[in-house]
């Protein structure tokens, strides 16, 4: 790996604009490339963003000798049909949550990085925040006992229209994995995998679900209630409930700055950790540290965890009746 590690961006959509920019911030790390299906639409982000090569096809980025890794932000049912040519072509990858449209796709992605030795990971940017570090260190080291259960919800209202992605089923669109992935991955991050998850729910004329309401059954008592939304907005806010006290992670928990602890029979104690730039840099000083060490996958962000999260998820959707599909013809 050469001193600095070269990016590629695939797919200058809304979420690679803000991610670009905090590369600004990140020692050792340049985008060099971006890939679109329109050449127009890649030379006008690496206009603005002084990328030195725009690409016309996915295919034309995959192939590029001066790429080292792929940050993969095309409408999630995209994502698998990449990640597989990418894999197959030594490309590392961090793919944009939620990592694939259905379990069996990330199962795919997650057995063929396995074989290649290739580094993957999610995009799960929250659990690299700074004050999400800080707290899992406190609950690590028993601040608030052993955790019992965890509430987390996060919605945004949105007008129906069912030619934006958001409510387009074959662009992956949906609560449960536009926004219920950030829920999922905090319940799943401290509680570990649930042996049940009962989901209620409505869904747009489209067939996309605009609103669920998730319960995670552990088998000992440990829950998790979880609310995701396109319908109506919800705070954003996260509690993690110990047996000796619990933390309020203020909104909006998935990229939070203040989270409050209260331990019994103590002040509540307001605890901030601001992130570097947007709060993307610290997935991509993630990637760049693996990648480095030459590991295969984050141990923040493991792919075990990207699987769970996936297989509850596409659970969740079924229950809901929610069909979701890869998109083969991606490439």
């Amino acid at each position: 790996m050469s001193a600095e590690i070269r990016w590629g961006i695939v797919g200058p959509g809304r979420i690679a604009e803000n991610v670009v920019q905090d590369f600004a911030v990140v020692d050792g790390a340049r985008p060099v490339a971006v890939a679109s299906r329109s050449i127009d639409r890649a030379q006008a982000f690496a206009a603005r963003h002084g990328i030195e090569r725009a690409h016309g096809s996915y295919a034309d980025i995959l192939a590029d000798p001066e790429v080292d890794v792929l940050y993969v932000a095309t409408p999630h049912p995209q994502h698998h049909a990449i990640a597989l040519a990418a894999l197959q072509a030594g490309k590392a990858l961090l793919i944009e949550k939620t990592f694939t449209a259905t379990p069996a796709g990330a199962a795919e992605i997650v057995d063929l990085a396995q074989k290649t030795g290739v580094f993957v990971m999610e995009a799960m940017w929250t659990r690299f925040q700074p004050a999400i570090v800080a707290a899992r260190a406190l609950i690590a080291d028993g601040a608030i006992g052993e955790i019992r259960s965890v509430q987390a919800d996060l919605g945004v209202a949105k007008e129906y229209d069912p030619t934006d992605r958001m409510f387009d089923l074959a662009l992956g669109g949906g609560a449960l994995l536009d926004v219920g992935v950030y829920v999922a991955s905090f319940a799943q991050m401290l509680l570990g995998t649930p042996s049940r998850v009962v989901a209620a729910g409505s869904l747009f004329p489209s067939g996309a679900d605009a609103e669920a309401s998730l319960l995670l059954d552990y088998g000992d008592g440990r829950s998790a209630t979880l609310m995701a939304s396109l319908r109506n907005v919800l705070p954003g806010q996260a509690r993690v409930f110990g047996t000796t006290g619990w933390i309020d992670v203020l909104p909006r928990f998935h990229h939070p700055t203040t989270f409050v602890l209260h331990r019994g029979g103590a002040e509540p104690e307001t605890i901030t950790r601001p992130p570097i730039g947007a709060g993307y840099a610290h997935e991509l000083i993630e990637v760049n540290e693996c990648l480095r060490a030459g590991r295969t996958e984050s141990t923040v962000m493991p792919l075990a965890d990207t699987l769970a999260v996936q297989t509850l998820l596409g659970d969740a959707a079924e229950q809901l009746g929610v069909r979701h599909a890869e998109d083969p013809a991606a490439l």
